[in-house]
């Protein structure tokens, strides 16, 4: 194996820890990095990337992205709902008011990218 797929693999292996990290934590986004790691596994390892593909928790994301799809309006409610629970919980313990406004920014601004974000269109039954 090369340096360059070894150094790919290496970068694809954090940033999917990043994402998954990001699933729990608001202030990481999601797509951004599990994107990041589609990119490299395609590049340095063809299993990882089809796994990454199948995968119950990333393949969504990626499919979505991929075919220019959308998030669907009730993942995009749920987001947000959950970044601000996790934001308000932090500002609470916290109390200090830099931290405070650094999460109220980081908040606004995933919540516009949220916003912003494609809605796909749901199918209905």
């Amino acid at each position: 194996m090369s340096i360059k797929k070894i150094f790919l693999l290496m970068i694809g292996l954090i940033a999917l820890g990043l994402g998954t990290v990001g699933i729990f934590m608001p202030i990481l986004p999601t797509t951004p990095f599990v994107m990041l790691a589609a990119g490299c596994f395609s590049a340095s390892s063809s299993k990882l990337s089809r796994l990454l593909k199948k995968s119950r928790f990333f393949g969504c994301y990626i499919e979505n992205y991929h075919n220019k799809i959308g998030i669907p309006r009730r993942i995009k409610y749920r987001s947000i709902i959950f970044l601000w629970v996790s934001l308000i919980i932090s500002m609470i313990v916290t109390k200090t008011l830099p931290i405070v406004i650094l999460l109220i920014v980081v908040g606004a601004v995933v919540t516009i990218h949220l916003i912003t974000l494609k809605t796909k269109q749901e199918e209905i039954d």
